[in-house]
């Protein structure tokens, strides 16, 4: 077998490890750059494949679909809701609200807030995108709210996601100075409380 051969059999080799969790890893990568530059409605199925360098099939073979990988790669899904509720409700109830805002600014700073960006550029031109962010929120925020005891659920849950993602919008889309770059403690302080309002405090 000549040189030649070795390196091509190599190459597809390499083109059929879809199966491998690194590809995974890699479409999800890759699903996060394309949403934020193309939001939902102009990300391809293709274009998230071809810079993942994997076959287009391998998204709906992980994935399901375009809204399944947009839900992973997007929103951080499945990091399993009920471990990061479990781990936010580790503390007092009084301090719920500085935990959250923490947790979601850490996440977000982390990824440089790209995934932040892509969501609001998706959510705003397609609406399925806005179902799966809907969906989330309501299912985060309303398990924390049941589990400290507080009514009034659907108002409360979609006060504490008006605060988060104002939060997003303003630190890394609109990119407001001097918010974008303060510190996260510093913001801690400043939001955790009208957020702790949100959950367990009257509402009126």
């Amino acid at each position: 077998m000549s040189p030649t051969d070795n390196s091509e059999t190599t190459g597809r080799r390499r083109g059929r490890r879809p199966a491998g969790q690194d590809t995974r890893t890699a479409l999800v990568d890759a699903a996060r750059a394309v949403f934020a530059e193309t939001g939902y409605d102009g990300a391809t199925v293709r274009a998230i494949a071809t810079r993942a360098g994997v076959d287009a099939a391998m998204v709906n073979h992980w994935f399901g679909s375009k809204e399944g990988l947009f839900a992973q790669a997007v929103l951080e899904l499945p990091f399993d809701p009920l471990e990061l509720q479990k781990a936010l409700r580790q503390g007092p109830d009084e301090e719920l609200g500085e935990r959250i805002v923490r947790t979601f600014i850490t996440r977000w700073d982390s990824a440089g807030g790209g995934q932040f960006v892509a969501l609001m550029r998706s959510i705003t031109g397609h609406e399925q995108a806005g179902h799966v962010l809907r969906d989330f929120f309501q299912k985060f925020f309303s398990a924390l709210i049941t589990s400290v005891g507080a009514d009034r659920i659907p108002l409360r849950m979609n006060l504490c996601a008006s605060q988060m993602v104002g939060l997003g919008m303003v630190r890394y889309v609109a990119k407001f100075e001097p918010l974008t770059s303060e510190d996260v403690e510093v913001l801690v302080r400043a939001i955790a409380p009208n957020l702790q309002r949100y959950l367990t405090g009257d509402i009126g």
